[in-house]
């Protein structure tokens, strides 16, 4: 008699790894978020919404934006498929030979940037006729730009990691950022600084730090996998493939940073706390990126380049469609809840220090209208990825041009209307657009990826979100009618209403039997056991 095989199905097995890499970096990003919270606390706490944290923060999103478009944006969206080319075919070797010549290059370019950078913005002061304000931007432009030539490195290392599978390190890069700043700031800044100038110097040190630890870091993981890294500046045939690749996904990736860069410059222009406020309603509007979509993003993008790469489009499809349904099941109630309960979750989380009762009043409807989209976001960021997997990065770029100009326009009309709340409403407007037509121009390319089968699972989502959200709502009402203390009554929304909401919402999702609740229960299971 031959007995039955025990082992799980591959296509079982397969899955079950998978989650247990989303559970691994969904837990690492929650940590992650979490310690940029308490760093953003501290800095409101310290800082308030005040001119001197508006500067820092328009100053930091300028190496942000290049780390983006050289680091974590066109970069690795060109060197992920590019290095599992190179894997498939020459193995670990090839690999490591490719990553020595892109980190030489990276070096080499940003190296030239940050000193370029550095010299213009240190002039900035001979320019007569400005306000203050802006001289002080570019004196903290001058120490935060060295922060862009580590990250790039370590994104490039990160990338190499994911696609070795290993996904730990990468998931606890932001970690050493929040940390060193969290103890520079904190620690050192509050101790050592006799004026608020001087403890935004510490904050600003603890940037260049983190970015050292974030290189380093992953930099050790992979000399210990040995990778030993050495000058390499030959232009080998797979980085010219990246840098082809790269072109037009830099100027896709630099439309979408330059246009949050000019939303950032438009709201400092507004007034001395816009700033503060429009990046703090953002970061809370992230939060339920970070936790659940970047890790997603994170593992199910290496996935669909191997699919793209051995041309399996039915499993690339049914992978991404996989990644889209497990963001739509976490992000529309998100999305609901921090709309209907922006303004405890403001308070609680922000209302200390020199950050006040009208900071917060100014800050919630900020965090109402980046809910809006934040689904959108979650769904476009995956998307993009599908077309980097594929290796078309032209179409993302034409639509990020239309997207540039629905929110360009709009935030200039709307913010003489309504002030930081217009820029807000101009990029949901156009983060809106930007989904429908890469969505649309993907199906164009492969009609398999349509997300017609979706169509279900969103409506069952739909449908338990808003009876999640009354919940919210009526429960908040009371609240709100018989607690006395408004702090106590912000608590008990918080950690009373959400938890509550949460359990109903898990409840619906198993009495409507919505496909892909087992998935993340799985998950939510691993996450657990770990």
């Amino acid at each position: 008699m031959v007995l039955p095989s025990r082992r799980p199905p591959r296509k079982t097995a397969r899955v079950s790894k998978h989650l247990k890499n989303i559970g691994v970096v969904s837990l690492l990003t929650v940590v992650s978020r979490v310690l940029g919270l308490v760093r953003d606390q501290i800095s409101a706490a310290v800082f308030g919404d005040g001119l001197l944290n508006s500067a820092f923060l328009t100053a930091f999103r300028l190496p942000n934006l290049f780390r983006r478009l050289l680091g974590e944006g066109a970069l690795t969206a060109a060197f992920l498929p590019t290095l599992q080319d190179e894997l498939h075919e020459r193995g670990r070797p090839g690999a490591f030979a490719l990553l020595n010549k892109v980190v030489s290059w990276l070096v080499v370019v940003t190296g030239g940037l940050v000193l370029l950078a550095m010299a213009l913005f240190s002039q900035a002061r001979m320019i007569p006729g400005r306000e203050e304000k802006w001289y002080l931007v570019a004196d903290l432009t001058v120490i935060l730009f060295p922060y862009l030539a580590f990250v790039c490195v370590a994104a490039a290392l990160n990338a190499t990691l994911n696609v070795f599978q290993h996904f730990t390190e990468p998931a606890l890069s932001p970690i050493w950022l929040n940390l060193a700043m969290i103890f520079s700031l904190g620690g050192a800044g509050l101790h050592f600084a006799a004026t608020p100038e001087g403890q935004i110097r510490w904050l600003c040190a603890g940037v260049l730090i983190g970015g050292f630890l974030q290189m380093g870091v992953p930099a050790a993981v992979l000399i210990r996998e040995g990778w030993r890294p050495r000058p390499d500046l030959v232009l080998s045939p797979r980085v010219r493939e990246i840098s082809r690749l790269m072109t037009p996904g830099f100027f896709g990736t630099a439309i979408y940073q330059v246009n949050i860069y000019v939303a950032s410059l438009l709201a400092y222009s507004i007034n001395d706390s816009a700033g503060t406020l429009l990046f703090y309603a953002n970061r809370l509007m992230e939060l339920p990126i970070g936790v659940f979509a970047v890790a997603v993003l994170t593992v199910v993008y290496p996935l669909i380049a191997r699919h793209a790469t051995e041309r399996k489009f039915t499993e690339l499809a049914e992978d991404y469609r996989r990644g889209i349904r497990l963001i739509l099941i976490i992000n529309v109630p998100a999305a609901a809840g921090l709309a209907l309960l922006s303004g405890p979750i403001v308070r609680l989380l922000y209302q200390h220090g020199k950050f006040d009762a009208a900071a917060s009043q100014a800050m919630t409807p900020l965090l109402g209208l980046f809910a809006i989209g934040l689904p959108f976001f979650s769904i476009t960021s995956l998307t993009v990825r599908a077309f980097y997997a594929l290796k078309d990065t032209a179409t993302p770029v034409r639509v990020a041009v239309v997207d540039f100009v629905v929110n360009l326009v709009l935030s200039i009309s709307l913010m003489h209307w309504l002030g930081t709340a217009g820029l807000v409403l101009a990029s949901t407007a156009a983060i809106i657009v930007q989904t429908l037509l890469l969505q649309r121009a993907l199906v164009r390319k492969l009609p398999g990826m349509s997300l017609a089968p979706l169509w279900p699972t969103l409506v069952k989502v739909a449908v338990a979100t808003f009876v999640m959200g009354v919940l919210v709502w009526g429960g908040w009402q009371i609240i709100g009618a018989t607690v006395a203390r408004p702090r106590f009554a912000d608590a008990l929304a918080v950690f009373g209403l959400i938890p509550i909401a949460v359990a109903a919402y898990a409840w619906l999702m198993w009495l409507l039997r919505v496909e892909g609740y087992d998935v993340l229960l799985a998950m939510l299971r691993r996450k657990r056991g770990g």
